[in-house]
């Protein structure tokens, strides 16, 4: 058991005098593979070994009583008062109303959980947080869900209870994470392949921007309504268009007149980035590090120039990366963008030499120190006692 395993079962003990189950949800990163999962394309995420661990054991109520030690605070409801909003209890009551929706009874639990995923840093820490509580209710209520049916509800309380419209990545990787693998993660059929990661090879750094972010804002549901904007048309144009992943870029550029500006440049990133991470698997799955490290930084490029959903913080700290090739094999900004985190894999031996180089570019631009998070691939959601 970690230390964190130990401390939230004490608390446990303590406030609710019985013993837990404990159950680890991983945060997760996406090497490539960025805004594509709401298209149906392909993606690149692992677990990582940033965690939250729940506490969690049935009472004899109808009543969830939940305690959140890193936030200090304490939230109850019951089964006829779940509403949506913005605080971390609305996402518990989403997966909760999730399970309502699959026809299960659900009793009452007494839950206390914390962890080490800094939120804010696009980690998908709502993710771990949905996916852990959905994994632990379905295990006391022995509900025999698949994984993905768990992922799909905590999706639907990302959806319905929280307002983000987010594709299913996060939530799958959280669920079907593979110790020192990455997931090439078909996002139509739902299904992955596991890449083995060459942990010897290089190492994953992520540098934290500090510039907090809110995927509920509407320049990240805007981005998703003009991926749909475009289909609408192209679907008229091509039989047999669902989604982007359906075009090709060649195709799409034909028909750029016929789209509005904005949506063309967001659905052409779209169908250049399911391209490009399909050749970044075999690049990975072939040892080719340094072309695999190129397509991150041309995933950059069209992240910053065609989606617009980088930011001055994020393009500094990627232009460093990239200036400093005998430190970075690639980088890029992750996850939804405008604010969070950098992914960079490092040469071995060069990780102090690298967060000397952005910390020094860093503070001379933004006055701010960043962040850095190594990270390893890690399993799952899984029970750990």
């Amino acid at each position: 058991m970690t230390d964190l395993g130990t401390r939230l079962t004490q608390e446990f003990g303590t406030r609710f005098h019985r013993a837990p189950v404990l159950v680890v949800a991983p945060g997760r990163i996406n090497l490539i593979g960025e805004h594509v999962d709401y298209n149906e394309g392909f993606v690149l995420p692992a677990a990582i070994d940033k965690q939250l661990v729940f506490a969690i054991a049935p009472n004899e109520s109808d009543r969830c009583s939940i305690y959140s030690v890193d936030f200090k605070e304490t939230a109850s409801f019951s089964f006829n008062e779940l509403k949506p909003g913005n605080q971390w209890v609305n996402y518990l009551m989403g997966v909760a109303e999730g399970f309502r929706q699959h026809g299960i009874h659900l009793g009452g639990v007494d839950c206390v959980f914390g962890g080490t995923i800094p939120a804010g840093a696009g980690l998908s820490s709502s993710a771990a947080l949905c996916c852990g509580f959905a994994f632990a209710l379905d295990h006391i209520h022995k509900a025999n869900l698949s994984r993905l049916d768990l992922a799909r509800i905590a999706q639907f309380s990302e959806h319905e209870f929280a307002g983000v419209k987010c594709g299913l990545m996060d939530q799958y990787a959280v669920l079907f994470g593979e110790l020192d693998s990455v997931l090439l993660l078909d996002c139509r059929s739902m299904t992955h392949e596991a890449i083995q990661f060459p942990t010897s090879a290089c190492s994953i750094m992520l540098v934290d921007t500090h510039v907090k972010h809110s995927l509920a804002s509407t320049a990240y549901n805007d981005r998703r309504a003009s991926c749909e904007a475009g289909i609408a048309i192209l679907s008229g144009l091509f039989p047999g268009v669902q989604s982007l992943r359906d075009i090709s870029t060649a195709q799409l550029e034909a028909c750029q007149e016929l789209l509005p500006t904005d949506v063309f440049s967001r659905c052409h990133f779209i169908t250049e980035e399911i391209v490009r991470t399909q050749q970044a698997a075999r690049a990975l799955k072939g040892d080719d590090l340094p072309a695999f490290g190129q397509m991150m930084f041309a995933s950059h490029v069209g992240l910053r120039d065609s989606y617009e959903v980088s930011c001055a913080e994020l393009d500094l700290l990627v232009s460093v990366a990239e200036k400093n090739p005998e430190c970075v094999i690639g980088a890029r900004l992750m996850g939804g963008g405008f604010g969070g985190c950098t992914i960079n894999l490092i040469r071995p031996g060069m990780e102090g030499a690298f967060k000397e180089l952005i910390s020094t570019e860093y503070f001379t631009s933004f006055r701010v120190a960043p962040e850095f998070y190594p990270v390893s691939l890690s399993l799952g959601t899984h029970l750990i006692n």
